[in-house]
C-alpha cells in the first residue's frame, strides 16, 4: 500500500530539488561563461562585460584554430596518446592488482610490493632524473614518452586492489574447485567483476592522457609533436602584417588571448563530456550483488 507523502515530507522534496538546481547551475555555469566569451569580441571580452551571452558575437577564435592543420595533427596525437595510455594502463593495473589482492600466506612479498608502491606514489625522484631516464631509454620525441611517462597510477592500482579483495572468497574457491588456473580466474572471474571500478580507472586514464600538456611540452622538440593540450597551451596571436591582407588582418585584429584561450578549454572539454555519459552509469552499479548464490 502507497501512503501519501505529508506535507513536510513534500516541502523537504521541494527544496532537495532546489539545491539540486543550484547545484547543477554551479556546475554548469563555468562552462556556459567560457563558450559565451570564446564567442564574444576583443573589446567586450577585455572589458569584462560578457555576462551569460556572448557580446558581439564573433566566430573568429574557432576559424583560427579549425583552419590550423597543426591542430588536427595534434588532436589526432592526443587520440593516440588516450588509446594507448589507457589500454597500456588498463593491462598493468590489472596484473599488478591481481597478485597484491591475495593473502600474505598466498604471496609472501604482497606487503613489500605493496609498501614499494605506495612509497613511490608519495615520494618521486625529481624532475631532473625523470628526465635523464627518459632520455637514456631513447624516448624523446615519440608517442612512448607521453604514453609510458604516466605508464603506473598507483592510485589506480590500490583502487583495484581494494575491489578485487572485497569480492566474495567463494567466487574463487568454486573456480579452483573445477580446476581453474589463474589466468583464467583473473580473465574469467575478476575482471567481468570488476567492470565499475575498471570503468572507473579506465575514465581517470582517459581524462589525465587527454588533459596532461607538461610531458608534452618537456619531451617533444618540435611542435609537430606536441599533443592537443601542449599545442594550445602554446598558441597564441601573433598578427604578422607583412604577408597579410585586408581580410586577415581584420579578422585577426578582433582576437585576443582572452577569447582564443576560452575557446581552447571548451574545444578541449567536448572529448571528456562527450565520453563520461558512457562510463558515468558503472560508478554506482554493485555488480556484484547477488554474485554468491545460496
Amino acid at each position: 500500500m502507497v501512503k501519501e507523502q505529508s506535507y513536510v515530507s513534500k516541502l523537504f522534496d521541494i527544496a532537495l530539488l532546489v539545491v539540486l538546481i543550484v547545484i547543477a547551475l554551479v556546475c554548469v555555469m563555468p562552462i556556459w561563461y567560457t563558450l559565451a566569451v570564446s564567442l564574444s569580441d576583443k573589446a567586450a571580452a577585455a572589458a569584462g562585460s560578457v555576462r551569460l551571452w556572448p557580446v558581439g558575437f564573433n566566430w573568429n577564435s574557432y576559424q583560427t584554430i579549425m583552419t590550423d592543420s597543426k591542430f588536427f595533427n595534434s588532436f589526432g596525437i592526443s587520440l593516440q596518446r588516450v588509446v594507448l595510455g589507457s589500454v597500456i594502463n588498463f593491462a598493468v593495473t590489472v596484473l599488478l592488482a591481481y597478485p597484491l589482492s591475495k593473502s600474505v600466506r598466498d604471496f609472501r612479498l604482497r606487503n613489500v610490493f605493496m609498501w614499494l608502491l605506495v612509497f613511490c606514489m608519495l615520494f618521486n625522484g625529481g624532475l631532473i632524473p625523470w628526465y635523464m631516464v627518459m632520455k637514456n631509454y631513447g624516448l624523446m620525441d615519440t608517442i612512448w614518452a607521453l604514453v609510458l611517462a604516466g605508464g603506473v597510477q598507483v592510485f589506480h592500482v590500490i583502487l583495484v586492489v581494494n575491489f578485487f579483495r572485497n569480492l566474495p572468497k567463494e567466487l574463487e574457491e568454486a573456480a579452483l574447485v573445477d580446476g581453474a588456473g589463474p589466468w583464467y580466474m583473473l580473465v574469467r572471474l575478476f575482471v567481468p567483476l570488476a567492470v565499475p571500478v575498471l570503468a572507473t580507472i579506465t575514465l581517470f586514464s582517459i581524462v589525465y592522457h587527454w588533459n596532461e600538456f607538461f610531458h608534452g611540452l618537456v619531451l617533444m622538440s618540435s611542435a609537430e609533436k606536441y599533443p592537443l593540450q601542449t599545442y594550445i597551451q602554446q598558441l597564441v596571436v601573433v598578427i604578422d602584417t607583412t604577408s597579410m591582407t585586408e581580410d586577415e588582418y581584420k579578422k585577426l585584429s578582433e582576437l585576443s588571448n582572452q577569447t582564443l584561450n576560452a575557446a581552447k578549454i571548451f574545444i578541449a572539454m567536448i572529448p571528456v563530456l562527450v565520453i563520461y555519459p558512457f562510463l558515468q552509469r558503472f560508478f554506482i552499479h554493485g555488480i556484484t550483488l547477488g554474485s554468491v548464490k545460496e
